[in-house]
């Protein structure tokens, strides 16, 4: 029982953690490294407020989902 309860307890912390989001631009460095990979190029990732205009596809949100990084190709 007393296992069960620390695993709660650390699954809560990570979940914590998680919830915070990461930085915009160690997300836009995640997706452009994944893009890299694929052989995609002559592709931009902008980083916007939510809610803005988005002139392209949303591939991720960041700081706590206020902003978005869109992708657009070209």
């Amino acid at each position: 029982m007393k296992k069960f309860i620390l695993a709660i307890g650390l699954l809560s912390l990570a979940g914590t953690a998680f919830a915070q989001g990461k930085s915009c631009d160690e997300l836009k460095a995640e997706i452009a490294a994944k893009l890299d990979a694929k052989g995609v190029s002559n592709y931009t990732l902008e980083i916007i407020d939510k809610g803005a205009a988005a002139d392209g596809k949303v591939v991720g949100t960041c700081e706590k989902g206020s902003r978005q990084i869109v992708y657009k190709q070209g």
